[in-house]
C-alpha cells in the first residue's frame, strides 16, 4: 500500500471529507435495497459537522485523505450507539473497519462510560454482518429504519476494566 493508514479522532476540518466519503461508500448499501434515501445518503453536511462536534467520531487517514469513518454516542442507559462505519471501496477488506470500531469502542468506554455497544445494519448487508460478528457483536433483534430498510440490531458488552488493555 505504500503509506500506512492511521486512525485518529476526527476534527471539524474532516467533516466535508467524511460527508463525501459517506456518500460514496453507502451507494452499494443503497443498491442492495434499491433505496437511495437511506440516512447516510440524505444526511446534510451541516448535520455531519454537528456529529463531528458532539459525538465520538474517528477517521482513518491515508496521508491527508480521509478513507474511513465511524461515529458513536452514549445514551443515558450506558449503551453506545455506533453508526455510519464506512471505508473507501478501494481499501475495504484490509482491517480498517475493525480498527475504526476498536478505536471508537475504546474512546466510548474510556471517555464516556459505555457499558455495551449497539449498532445496526441492513438485513442483506452480509459483509457488514461478517465484520460485526468477527469483532464480537451478536444479533439481538430487528427493527426498521426510518427509510424502510429492515435492520438487524447487534450488541456486545464493553469489557470490564481498562479497555486499552484489551483493544
Amino acid at each position: 500500500m505504500g503509506m500506512s493508514v492511521t486512525i485518529s479522532m476526527a476534527t471539524e476540518q474532516d467533516a466535508e471529507q467524511i460527508f463525501r466519503l459517506q456518500y460514496l461508500c453507502f451507494q452499494s448499501e443503497a443498491a442492495l435495497y434499491g433505496n437511495y434515501r437511506i440516512d447516510p445518503l440524505v444526511q446534510s453536511l451541516d448535520s455531519v459537522r454537528e456529529e463531528v462536534a458532539s459525538d465520538c467520531v474517528f477517521v482513518a487517514r491515508l496521508g491527508d485523505e480521509v478513507v474511513g469513518s465511524v461515529r458513536g454516542s452514549v445514551t443515558e442507559d450506558g449503551a453506545a450507539s455506533i453508526g455510519k462505519l464506512c471505508v473507501h471501496p478501494r481499501l475495504q477488506g484490509h482491517g480498517i473497519g475493525a480498527r475504526l470500531l476498536r478505536a471508537a469502542e475504546a474512546a466510548l468506554v474510556e471517555e464516556r462510560g459505555a457499558k455495551r455497544f449497539r449498532l445496526s445494519t441492513g438485513h442483506r448487508s452480509e459483509g457488514n454482518l461478517r465484520l460485526y460478528r468477527r469483532v464480537g457483536y451478536e444479533a439481538v433483534g430487528t427493527s426498521q429504519g426510518n427509510d424502510g430498510v429492515p435492520l438487524i440490531i447487534l450488541e456486545k458488552q464493553a469489557p470490564a476494566g481498562s479497555y486499552a488493555a484489551t483493544a
